[in-house]
């Protein structure tokens, strides 16, 4: 908590010394479980989303942007800090022993269910800066007294999905909440448009148990889906058009000019939706697991229609934000994207992008690395356009550098030629895959990222978590 106090006392006092404008508001969208592959403008054949399409057209594309985890809760931890999983500790949702037991080779890191107090997030960080601060829909990043919405900067938190956001519910009006949740973040906008706001509009949807109104399903039933496919693309078209009425009100209010849109997902998409060309999927660390729909939009600032082919990342967000709040001297691990948005630079500073994921989630992927687990721990590391990934078993059982031209610890992919991850280049890119190697155990000794360790006696795989939505 004091660490936490020392951080908002900066802020505050940056506050006091004041700002040249009144800073722009920020709607941040978050979905669920959409994959980067579900929606119209980066390619989809089948699924629909006509709001979202024309908010691509009006503001800038990212084709090559992440979440900093595979699967819920540790993105939005990510998210929420700033930070990378080592520093906060949120791997997985409940446990990071998933799957299995007699096919763990490593005694995976604990996973923390919560994200710790003494962490600055966004919202307090923005509430500093005199934004109103409101949280609408999933938070998953702890219930109690010091790590609720509340408590972690937020000054409204309203979630119609409470207690139990997976259960499905006969709602047809309002399928996941999609339809209350953005009612209650427009009723915030309209109380607080006099001061600068920040939303956060965080979906439970197109996540399962999947609903939507009964005529979006119809209306995909009548284009040949089978039941399943037809909730799959009615969910999303739904989400779409709830979307459209956060547009419709900023535009109705005069508020547009003046507020950056973030529309983005969480992870990847579950089985439920191939990535193809993408391999892989919610939970793993193949592209289609952590590269997600990104589209920033903000009139007058960032050029419509405009694509950046830069590899971003979710924790980018937090700096992104302060830096439009007037900046601030927090630590942290993104990188502020208004330069990229408003066109000043055509890419970020940084050398790389790392993924962190010690421990066993299991139900395997399409085309994952095995038939039993989604992810064994890895580490991932981006630089330019090769992506590696380190898989900690073969690492520490199987020799390690010594024999890392046969225990197949190492996979290499040149995403530029192969964002498929079709072809590991490992052993004929050596010097590529050493350079990133090295920079990638560089990551882990700086951020002192813990790893999973050397099994003494299976009984130490009883490690209890918590179950929930993931």
């Amino acid at each position: 908590m004091f660490y936490r106090a020392i951080g908002i006392l900066f802020l505050v006092v940056a506050v006091i010394v004041g700002r040249a404008q009144t800073p722009p508001n920020i709607v941040l969208i978050l979905a669920d479980d959409l994959g980067y592959k579900d929606c119209g403008f980066t390619g989809s054949g089948i699924f629909q989303t006509p709001v979202i399409d024309e908010l691509s057209h009006k503001g800038m594309v990212f084709t090559q942007a992440y979440a900093a985890a595979g699967n819920c809760a540790p993105s939005r931890a990510c998210l929420m800090s700033g930070l990378y999983t080592p520093r906060h500790g949120v791997y997985a949702v409940g446990s990071t022993v998933r799957g299995p037991k007699e096919q763990m080779r490593l005694l995976a890191v604990p996973n923390t269910i919560s994200l710790r107090p003494g962490i600055v997030t966004m919202a307090e960080a923005l509430k500093a800066r005199g934004y109103a601060t409101g949280l609408f829909g999933k938070w998953h990043l702890g219930k109690g007294a010091e790590t609720s919405p509340e408590a972690q900067g937020f000054d409204t938190y309203v979630d119609t999905r409470l207690p139990n956001p997976n259960k499905r519910r006969n709602e047809p009006g309002d399928p996941k909440g999609i339809f209350s949740l953005t009612n209650a973040a427009i009723d915030f906008m309209e109380k607080n448009k006099k001061q600068p706001f920040f939303v956060f509009l965080s979906h439970h949807a197109i996540h399962s148990a999947q609903e939507a109104r009964p005529a979006s399903i119809e209306r995909f039933r009548k284009q040949g889906l089978t039941a399943r496919q037809a909730l799959y693309a009615a969910c999303i078209y739904d989400l779409d058009a709830s979307i459209g009425k956060v547009l419709q009100y900023l535009e109705a209010e005069k508020l547009t000019s003046n507020t950056l849109v973030i529309f983005t997902s969480d992870n990847g998409a579950t089985q439920e939706s191939p990535q193809e060309p993408l391999r892989g999927n919610k939970g793993s660390y193949y592209e289609g697991g952590i590269r997600e729909p990104f589209i920033a939009c903000w009139p007058d600032k960032i050029k419509p229609g405009s694509i950046s082919h830069t590899p971003v990342i979710n924790i980018d967000l937090y700096p992104t934000f302060l830096d439009l709040a007037g900046g601030s001297n927090l630590k942290l691990d993104g990188e502020s994207l208004l330069p990229l948005f408003t066109g000043k630079i055509t890419s970020t500073r940084r050398p790389a992008l790392f993924w962190h994921f010690p421990g066993y989630l299991d139900q395997p992927v399409i085309r994952g690395r095995d038939t039993i687990f989604r992810s064994r721990p890895v580490t991932v590391i981006r630089k330019g356009d090769w992506k590696l990934h380190l898989y900690h078993e073969e690492w520490l059982l199987d020799g390690g550098i010594t024999a890392i031209d046969r225990n197949n610890a190492v996979e290499l992919y040149d995403l530029k030629a192969d964002e498929g991850e079709r072809s590991n280049l490992a052993l004929d890119h050596k010097a590529k895959r050493d350079e990133l190697l090295q920079d990638f155990l560089q990551w882990l000794k700086q951020t002192k990222a813990p790893l999973p360790q050397r099994l003494k006696d299976r009984k130490q795989l009883d490690q209890k978590g918590a179950d929930g939505e993931e």
